[in-house]
């Protein structure tokens, strides 16, 4: 008998992926909005109106929504890990304290900013206690420099409203400098089921030359094999110490020539836009894994030997535009920048530049992966214009 899971305020990439997965032992049902689409929600409202959908297992993506399903689940008695384990790995201050206790090595110099700077540096990197894509996060070289107000507070406020659903006393608000981090940038995901810690694989983060802002990421990653046991090892000791079980994360580090690696997040949920990237490498989405584990199956995930080299690449300008054309959806190609608004107007911009569009390909070798991408990417025809005032 099929089960049913439901996914919680989906993305657009939600939608395209579990279909491409082709998984047939589940039957997925979307509901709710994409919260980060909206500017404010009532979080009450919304969880009275999800709990009364029918299903045997429920899951998000996106980490409102992550923790939103685990509040869901946890009042329905569903599988899935605790919102408590959720939270304290979306709210930073609560997340470097867990990981200085469990994984010292790993861990950055860290300090809550309030009247006095941090008993460290300068420089420090300042983000805010609960944020979304680096969203007023800055490299911060003096005391006067130091960002005014805490962050996206339309966001920190949802975040908080979900968190109280739980019974949760969280602050979204306030703001975290930590030392200045440097290396390959890295991300590796994983679930947890049953208390095993599995991981899938790492993935290699590259920016724009002389930004802030990724241009791609390319799986599997460039890390040596011992590198990368090595970021496994930390993962298999930090998400016990957070107590999450039953659900997808990713961690993502920084990786230096000598020494350890540092960790730059933990995140309590699927890293969807890596989905495409297994799907061509080994020939399986981790969407059917989320499906899994939502009805408290066990995955079975067994990373085989790399097929190629996949990528996921961003198109971004780095000038606010109006958009008067965007081309049509095509295979393996995300639009985020639909024709009639400013660029500026979305909720989903890293800062300093805006996302048009996601190119996912593969090839036999990195090279060929990412000059394919780039190709693909440039034929996506936007006109844009000067950004129209309201």
């Amino acid at each position: 008998m099929r089960r049913t899971v439901l996914i919680l305020c989906p993305q657009q990439r939600d939608v395209a992926l579990v279909d491409a997965a082709g998984v047939e032992a589940y039957d997925v049902r979307f509901a709710g909005p994409d919260l980060d689409a909206l500017p404010s929600f009532d979080a009450a409202a919304l969880l009275a109106e999800l709990e009364s959908v029918p299903a045997d297992g429920v899951a998000g993506t996106k980490d409102r929504s992550a923790l939103l399903a685990s509040v869901v689940a946890e009042r329905r008695g569903l599988p899935g890990p605790s919102p408590h384990a959720v939270a304290s790995c979306q709210h930073k201050p609560t997340a470097r304290r867990i990981q200085q206790r469990a994984v010292p090595e790993a861990t950055p110099r860290f300090a809550d900013v309030a009247a006095e700077p941090p008993p460290f540096g300068p420089p420090w990197f300042v983000k805010p206690a609960v944020g979304r894509l680096s969203q007023r996060a800055r490299l911060v070289r003096d005391v006067p420099q130091r960002p005014d107000g805490e962050g996206d507070d339309a966001y920190a406020s949802g975040w908080e409203q979900i968190a109280a659903l739980a019974g949760l006393d969280l602050s979204a608000r306030g703001l975290l400098a930590e030392e200045v981090l440097s290396g390959d940038l890295v991300t590796l995901e994983g679930y947890v089921h049953a208390g095993r810690v599995v991981v899938l694989g790492v993935t290699d983060s590259v920016m724009y030359p002389g930004t802030d802002s990724f241009e791609r990421f390319e799986y599997p990653s460039r890390l040596p094999v011992e590198r990368q046991a090595e970021l496994g090892d930390v993962a298999r000791r930090l998400l016990p110490a957070f107590g999450f079980d039953g659900g997808f994360f990713n961690v993502e580090f920084f990786v230096p020539d000598t020494g350890s690696a540092r960790i730059v997040e933990v995140n309590a949920r699927l890293a969807s836009q890596f989905a495409p990237l297994y799907q061509a490498v080994h020939r399986r989405s981790s969407y059917g894994a989320l499906l899994a584990l939502a009805c408290g199956d066990d995955p079975g995930w067994h990373t085989t030997e790399p097929d190629g080299v996949a990528v996921s690449y961003v198109r971004r300008v780095f000038d606010d535009a109006f958009v008067e054309e965007a081309p049509g959806g095509r295979p393996d190609v995300e639009i985020l920048a639909p024709a009639g608004r400013n660029l500026s107007d979305s909720y989903a911009n890293d800062p300093g530049s805006y996302r048009l569009a996601i190119v996912y390909e593969a090839g036999e070798t990195r090279e060929e992966a990412v000059e394919r991408a780039r190709r693909r990417a440039e034929t996506l025809r936007f006109r844009l214009a000067p950004p129209r005032v309201p």
